[in-house]
C-alpha cells in the first residue's frame, strides 16, 4: 500500500501521514486527514472550516515550500471515539489536535490547531 492510499488506524499515524504527504506534495492526500466538516486553526485569527478550505490553506503552503518536521509527538489521549493528539515541533511550538474514529475504525482530525504554544 502506498503512502497516498494509507489510512490512519491509531490517532498517532495523523501526523505521520500529514507530514510525508507533505514533503510529496500530496495535497489532496493532506485533507484526506480530516473529516468534511473539520476546522484547521491557520494562525492569525484565520481558520480553514471544511475539506476545501483546508486544501486551499496547504495548497498555499505546498507552493510556497514549506517543509513540514513531525517532532517529538506525544502519546494520545484517547477517550472512546475521541483523541487528543500533541507534538513538539523542532522550532519549540507545540500542536493539538482533536481526531475521531470513523466507523470502519480509521481515525480523522476534526480540528487542528497547527500552534498553541511556541518557542520562548
Amino acid at each position: 500500500m502506498n503512502e497516498q492510499t494509507k489510512r490512519a488506524h491509531d490517532p498517532q499515524d495523523l501526523a505521520r501521514l500529514l507530514v510525508s504527504r507533505e514533503k510529496q506534495g500530496d495535497v489532496d492526500g493532506m485533507v484526506a486527514l480530516y473529516e468534511p466538516d473539520a476546522v484547521l486553526d491557520c494562525g492569525g485569527g484565520q481558520f480553514a472550516s471544511g475539506r476545501e478550505s483546508i486544501r486551499k490553506f496547504y495548497a498555499g503552503l505546498v507552493a510556497a515550500g514549506r517543509k513540514f518536521d513531525l517532532g517529538d509527538q506525544r502519546p494520545a489521549i484517547v477517550n472512546g471515539d475521541l483523541a487528543l493528539t500533541s507534538t513538539r515541533l523542532p522550532n519549540g511550538a507545540v500542536t493539538a489536535e482533536i481526531a475521531r474514529r470513523q466507523s470502519d475504525g480509521t481515525w480523522l482530525w476534526v480540528i487542528d490547531q497547527p500552534s498553541v504554544a511556541s518557542a520562548r
